[in-house]
Order: structure tokens, then sequence, then C-alpha cells
């Protein structure tokens, strides 16, 4: 089939799924419409939970593994939307809907061109994988179906980047941070305020800068986002909660990091939600990254969190679509843009070699 009828499956399911709302742990029936294209099109596929996976008929192995991902799930519309988000309008080039962008054109595009290179010869095998839970990095999303495949030597992740290759990523991890007081009334000299206990650790936490800074991600931020404390004008508070943001690059660990704030920030207590999203970053010499700069693209830094913060294995994100589209209202991809990218992962997959 010629590459063009590839693209045309491709709009066709985009469409589709943009009319399937499919916000985080709530894809099961977008999860369904993509097992009923795989059927249509004789793939034989797993599925655990809302995680859909195709491996190649010449599975072998003593092979490497090429994992193509792209998740299923988006947010919820923002109220400034003047189109409705379910609904896939085409005007020419331009197909609007909520994931469209984010990353639905990569999705699909990275399915058609596992299609197209199952029937091209190959030294490795060739895994889909379309997780759910990827906005809110669930734990029934690409964290549950991993331990269910065979080994990965690599991933391409198609969130949107312009279809230039994304090397390293930010990690994350979020703090809720507690400074305790005692309560009394603010007309008198009593209570212990919670407050200006956390103002030092807040302070120090403000002005900190870490030492190793990324060529690729910049430093590693912390950001307080959200600040809680006191019930009324009068009364001294004996709790304060805030949260911080923190945004690593590939030269810390978040474990380091938290030991390193509890250490420091000596004045409140934090605790961490979570460890798992870590930085990740490919190495430039990789491949499939030296095909890209081959082909003239740029590697870069993204400051966004994707499921690669999950793959215990190299990988980087190359889709269709602007990161700066994902999120907002009328979101929207360009069929050209799809075509392209599928042009893209065939040239980056025929004759590769690990």
């Amino acid at each position: 089939m010629e590459n063009k009828n590839y693209l045309y499956d491709a709009v066709a399911l985009l469409k589709e799924l943009i009319a399937i709302p499919s916000v985080s742990r709530d894809e099961t029936r977008a999860a369904d419409k993509l097992a009923d294209f795989l059927n249509m099109w004789n793939l034989p596929f797993g599925r655990e939970g809302n995680n859909l996976w195709v491996g190649c008929p010449d599975w072998d192995n003593n092979r490497p593994t090429v994992m193509l991902n792209a998740h299923i799930d988006t947010v919820k519309p923002v109220s400034s939307w003047t189109r409705d988000p379910f609904s896939p309008d085409q005007e020419y080039d331009v197909i609007y809907g909520l994931g469209s962008n984010d990353c639905g054109g990569g999705l699909v595009s990275l399915l058609q061109a596992y299609r197209i290179m199952l029937y091209r010869p190959r030294n490795y095998n060739l895994l889909w994988v379309a997780s759910a839970e990827e906005e809110i990095s669930g734990q029934n999303g690409l964290s549950r179906v991993l331990p269910l495949l065979p080994k990965i030597d690599v991933a391409i992740v198609g969130e949107p980047t312009g279809m230039q290759p994304a090397i390293a990523e930010k990690g994350l991890m979020v703090i809720d941070g507690y400074a305790h007081g005692k309560s009394g009334h603010a007309a008198r000299n009593e209570g212990i305020n919670a407050i200006y206990e956390a103002l030092d650790d807040l302070v120090w936490l403000r002005d900190y800068k870490f030492r190793k800074v990324s060529p690729l991600l910049g430093p590693t931020k912390m950001t307080v986002t959200v600040v809680e404390g006191g019930t009324q004008h009068n009364v001294v508070p004996d709790t304060l909660h805030f949260v911080i943001d923190v945004r690593t690059n590939e030269f810390y660990q978040n474990e380091y990091l938290f030991n390193f704030l509890c250490k420091k920030m000596t004045k409140c207590e934090l605790r961490a939600r979570s460890f798992r999203l870590h930085s990740s970053a490919i190495s430039p010499e990789h491949p499939l990254i030296k095909r890209c700069i081959d082909r003239g693209m740029q590697p870069f830094g993204s400051p966004t969190l994707s499921d690669q913060a999950l793959m215990p294995f190299p990988s980087f994100k190359l889709g269709p679509g602007e990161s700066s589209r994902s999120h907002s209202a009328n979101e929207f991809i360009k069929i050209s843009e799809m075509e392209h990218a599928i042009d893209t992962y065939i040239g980056l997959l025929d004759g590769l070699t690990l």
C-alpha cells in the first residue's frame, strides 16, 4: 500500500479518537476504538487495562527491540475553547480537536510507520505501544504495561516536538511541606506563628541555585506553587502547608534532592509524593540520534514531562505538532505534519542498525 493510503488511515483513526472523550482514567472507549482498527488491519495485539501493544510477526529474542510509543489520554478541555473539543473538524490541512496535537497525531503516525516497516527488512524487533494515563503519570498507564513487555533497547516517543528530537527531558518531583506552630490570639503576644516558622526555609529555597547546569536542560528548578495557612485574621496559625514543584536535570536524582532539602529546610517537614519521575536522556551518539542529525534535525532538551520518565532504557521524543499547542484551546494538528512524521519515522527506521 502506498504511503498516501497509510496517511488516509492515520487521519481516519485520528478523527475517530478525537470524537471519543478520553481524559486520563477514562480512556476505555478510546482503547476499544484502537482495538477495532488493529483488528481491521489484522494486527494481533495485547491489552492491559487501557494500554495496547503490537509486536512484529518475525519477533526474535536475539535481536534488539525498538519501541514506538504515544499516549491515548488527554487533559480536560479548557474553558476558552470556541469549538467543540470532541468534534474532529477539518479545514483544508488542519484537523481540530482535543488530543489532536497531544498526542493523537504522533500516536497514529507512529502506528502507520510501524505498519509500513513490517514489510521491510529489519535487524531489530518493532513494538508499538499506546499508553494510558500519561497526562497524570498514572499507575495504570505505561508503568502497568512495561513489566509485560519484552526487553526494550530504545524508544521513540511521539510527543509533539515539531519533528525535532528531544534527547533530554526534565524530571518532576512534587513535595508537600509543613510548618508547625502553636495557635494563639493575634492581639496578644502568644502562640507560635507557623507562617513565620517556614519563612527562613522558603527564602532559602527561593534563592538556592544548584551547581550542575545541563547544556540541554539548564538548571534544576524549584518553585513553591501552593501556600495554605491560617483560619481567620485574629488567630495565629498553627500549621502551614506548601507545595514545591521540582524540575530536575540529568545530574540530580529525585531521591538525592529530597534528602538534600530535608537537611537544609530544618524548620519544615517534607513529604515527597513520588520519586518515580526522573529526568531522562539519550546519548547524541546513539544510532537513531545520529540519523536524526544526518537528516538536518536539531537535538534539544525538553522542559515538559512525558512517559519517558518511566522508561528505564534510552528514549527520545519525536513527533508531529508543536508543544505550544498542547493543553490549549482549539488544539490542532496539520495533516502535512503527520505525513512528514510518517516519512521521517520510516527514514529513521529503514536500514537502522543497532
